[in-house]
């Protein structure tokens, strides 16, 4: 029925897909209207990735962009297609909502539990990335202005937590001057019945021309899972269903001075995990109940930008609502032998405030300024559960439901940070470029109440009878603080009018980590470790040359960046052993090396091929003994990266008749294996983890061939063109019994759609 259904969608859907373009345009807050003209007419890409619009050529860092068109027509919804197309980065997904980048190789695990995430993801202005064991969304990328991913640190300009990285997601401002409307719809297939189903829209209206619009997103997806859980006994448990919009009201009642008044909503539910165990079979996993990791987020912003002579000010503030479920079964702690599992709520209120005054461009000298504010609490319910029928089954009485274990904390977290960048030209060939950031940053944590019993005990060693219930006292956990500088320096060359070279040194950390259960003794085995209060900051600092350049008028254009990067002090994510209650610490040093490009070249009228990638050696290299033994390491252990990946993209474009024009277009990924942890059991040195393992080395490849007529355009796609169910993330952590995520199996569709 649904692969009758998907044949009959086929003949009628509508949806827009668009031929990629060298060009990529940037609105930049209106400024700098001449020069982003003349870099349209010859293909230059404009990003605000310094915080001011700058042709990418000129800015001395390493960035790939994509704007609307390109997204739409290399198919690339969300982080997955991201990090495949951007080099030296790598998306570890165990499962929708459960998403961690790692940026040229930094990085222990994939997981990163308890940990800031080592590149920061924004929204516009709102930072959403948070620590590895919470959920964080798959924003929608449609009606986007730009994406930008900037490799390496951003601490300078984009905060403390980008520490390897930082991707911006850019919305569309409204239109002042013309009414606009646009359609799109995905109706795909997974498999052999796992309806794929993806409806956009966007409406722009001027209130009053030129002075007043808004602008109106709304989405909708539902994609059927393609795994069965054989513990829900639910057939194609892990569907996703995704619905939300945002509206843009811009008004602009001068040239000087505009406001921008903006909300959004994503309501992200997965109906269960998408990690699976191998041993049970192809795309099985168990777990008695559906593993939960759902997102909804509210935010609002203002931005205000106004037009000084010679200097522009824009101030953006941002409050905002996260709310979260984190429920997963816990039973692989224990191979199976009793029921464990963990339902945790989290609540997340976040405000932050942001203004810089920025130089106009074309003078001697540009420089920003500004300063940054962030006020966070987070509140997070740990209720820890047996289940019903285990209780009755082994005579486990005294407890008020199934939850033996209730924790109820809040965690209160500030950043106050001024940052600057100036940039002199010395001629028109070179220019130096210096930024600095300097950051205060302090987190504490708050018991607020609860109980506990000895559950785990009692089911453990077959003890029946009724179990006591102990109060947990309120409690203050230490403030972690920190305050230390980041700062950048870069030395950018001209040689001539096509070609950009530079230098940089640039550095970054991560704020203090406050442990949730800091001197908690274990129920289990109380001579087990204490866990420790948190972790201090790490330091990193990223050493970088870099090239771009175009030849024979734009036929040929190449960047290419080559890295080496020194981390010490790493802040690290441990398991006590006993009980896999999880604390973060600090160990040693590593060291990561390597190479970034990409290549784009237009051999022929409608042909364009591109080529990007990169090579990465990343390892630890300073490690004590009592390091080792806490966090599994050992003295040259690989991080989780890949040393290869890449992705190679070929787009033909022709006239199929006069009023139709037909595009195909290819892309052929590539993705390195790496480890999934460090080797060795964290508290058992010398014991080999059971859970180290290594992601498949793997290739996929997508094609696309769409016609487009007036403003109608139609599209076929098939994603995963060979099936291949290569594991692309390894869980490192042993309370799992599924623990490894495979690419999603081949999905065929149709893209349709319309727009003025």
């Amino acid at each position: 029925m649904k692969a009758g259904l998907f044949a009959s969608a086929c003949a009628v859907a509508i949806i827009t897909f668009s031929t990629p373009v060298l060009a990529q345009t940037a609105d930049a807050e209106g400024q700098i209207k001449g020069e982003r003209k003349d870099a349209e007419l010859v293909g230059e890409v404009v990003v605000t990735a310094t915080r001011r619009p700058e042709k990418l050529q000129d800015v001395p860092l390493s960035v790939t962009a994509f704007d609307q068109k390109e997204l739409t027509a290399k198919g690339i919804v969300g982080y997955e297609g991201l990090a495949r197309q951007t080099p030296g980065v790598v998306l570890n997904r165990a499962t929708a909502n459960f998403n961690n980048f790692t940026a040229r190789g930094v990085a222990t695990n994939g997981y990163g539990a308890n940990l800031q995430s080592t590149v920061a993801v924004y929204i516009d202005e709102l930072p959403i990335s948070t620590i590895g064991n919470t959920t964080v969304l798959d924003p929608n990328l449609f009606d986007v202005e730009r994406v930008e991913f900037l490799r390496g640190p951003q601490g300078t300009l984009f905060g403390s937590g980008s520490l390897s990285g930082a991707l911006r997601i850019l919305t569309k401002a409204p239109n002042l001057s013309s009414r606009e409307a646009a359609t799109l719809v995905d109706i795909g297939l997974t498999g052999s019945d796992s309806l794929r189903q993806r409806y956009n829209a966007m409406v722009n209206l001027p209130i009053i021309e030129d002075k007043l619009a808004l602008r109106v997103v709304g989405f909708y997806r539902r994609e059927e899972g393609y795994l069965d859980n054989l513990g829900t006994k639910i057939h194609n448990a892990n569907t996703l269903v995704d619905w939300g919009g945002r509206a843009n009201l811009l008004y602009k009642p001068s040239d000087r001075l505009s406001v921008k008044l903006q909300f959004s909503y994503e309501n992200s539910n997965p109906k269960d995990s998408s990690l699976i165990n191998p041993a049970l079979g192809r795309n099985k996993r168990v777990s008695d109940r559906p593993d939960l990791f759902v997102g909804e987020l509210r935010s609002h912003n203002a931005t205000i930008d106004y037009q000084f002579d010679g200097a522009h000010l824009t101030s953006s503030s941002t409050y905002s609502k996260f709310d979260q479920k984190f429920f997963v079964d816990l039973a692989g702690t224990f191979g199976g032998a009793i029921a464990f599992a963990l339902d945790a709520k989290g609540y997340q209120k976040t405000f932050v405030e942001e203004a810089r005054l920025a130089s106009d461009p074309g003078g001697k000298v540009d420089w920003v300024i500004g300063g940054f504010y962030l006020d966070r609490r987070l509140d997070v319910d740990y209720f820890y559960r047996s289940n019903p029928a285990f209780l009755i089954s082994h005579g486990i009485t005294g407890l008020p439901d199934e939850y033996y274990q209730r924790q109820y904390t809040h965690f209160n977290s500030h950043e106050k940070a001024a940052f600057g960048q100036l940039t002199y030209h010395l001629s028109d060939k070179v220019w130096a470029t210096g930024g600095m950031r300097y950051g205060r940053v302090d987190s504490q944590g708050f018991t607020e109440g609860g109980y506990n019993s000895a559950y785990l005990t009692n089911a453990l060693f077959g003890i029946r009878g009724p179990l006591t219930i102990v109060p947990i006292a309120p409690a203050t956990g230490v403030k972690a603080k920190g305050s230390k500088p980041s700062f950048k320096v870069s030395l950018s060359y001209k040689p001539s009018p096509a070609l950009t070279t530079y230098a940089t040194v640039s550095t970054g950390f991560r704020t203090p980590v406050v442990n949730a259960f800091a001197g908690r003794p274990s129920a289990v085995n109380p001579s087990d470790l204490i866990i420790p209060n948190g972790a201090s900051s790490d330091d990193l600092t990223n050493y970088e040359v870099g090239a771009k350049g175009r030849w024979l008028n734009g036929v040929v254009s190449a960047n290419i960046a080559l890295y080496l990067i020194d981390w010490s002090n790493i802040q690290v994510q441990a398991n006590r052993v006993s009980d896999s209650v999880q604390f973060a610490t600090n160990i040693g040093a590593a060291r990561s090396k390597g190479v970034e490009f990409e290549i784009l070249t237009f051999p022929a009228k409608g042909l364009s091929i591109g080529l990007n990638g990169s090579l990465n050696e990343a390892k630890v290299t300073q490690l004590t003994p009592a390091e080792a033994a806490i966090s599994g390491a050992l003295p040259g252990s690989r991080l989780a990266s890949p040393k290869v990946q890449g992705a190679l993209f070929a787009n033909y474009g022709w006239d199929l008749t006069p009023k139709a024009k037909a595009n195909l277009s290819v892309v052929l990924q590539h993705v390195g294996s790496y480890p999934g942890s460090f080797p060795r059991v964290p508290g058992q040195p010398t014991v080999t983890s059971p859970t180290y393992a290594f992601t498949d080395s793997y290739n996929n490849v997508n094609a696309t061939f769409a016609v487009a007529m007036g403003q109608t355009t139609i599209g076929a796609y098939v994603e995963n063109l060979f099936d291949d169910h290569s594991v692309t993330y390894v869980h490192p952590e042993a309370f799992l019994a599924n623990r490894f995520a495979t690419m999603r199996p081949r999905t065929a569709g149709v893209r349709l759609g319309y727009e003025f």
